[in-house]
């Protein structure tokens, strides 16, 4: 003999909305998470050698290099950080499209890369590249 049940009998239904919303907040979360684990994987590096780096044309480029003791050259002329921002100031008011090279020394601080760094963005180029040696030319096995 069946005894029927007092509740009614429903079939079961998969509310497919909610699921989309919990799909896409952990597909927020994941992301942000990964975002922020980027900037902490922070690591030293010998950086003067590379194998992603490009050959760009050097029309039209402005070159600033800063050596291992901290001083600026400018084009290979010898120049104080100070003097820096009014040159490209300069150079900016008759063309703005140029590109800037950084070199940096492979001994080279951080920081003082960083202030030429800063003086170049306080003139308003936005093209910019640090030069590299590749991997071929410094004569590292698996080098191209």
């Amino acid at each position: 003999m069946e005894v029927a049940s007092p509740i009614p009998k429903k079939h079961a239904r998969i509310e497919i909305i909610p699921l989309i919303d919990i799909m896409f907040f952990l597909l927020a979360s994941f992301m942000m998470v990964s975002l922020s684990q980027v900037t902490m994987k922070g690591q030293k590096v010998n950086l003067p050698t590379g194998t992603s780096g490009e050959v760009q044309s050097k029309k039209d480029y402005i070159s600033l290099s800063v050596d291992k003791d901290g001083y600026v050259y400018f084009d290979k002329e010898k120049i104080a950080l100070e003097a820096v921002l009014p040159k490209l100031l300069q150079i900016h008011g008759v063309n703005p499209d140029a590109k800037i090279f950084i070199r940096g020394d492979r001994e080279a601080l951080h920081g003082n890369v960083i202030r030429v760094l800063d003086q170049i963005r306080s003139s308003g180029f936005t093209k910019l590249s640090f030069e590299i040696k590749s991997q071929a030319s410094a004569g590292i096995p698996g080098g191209k």
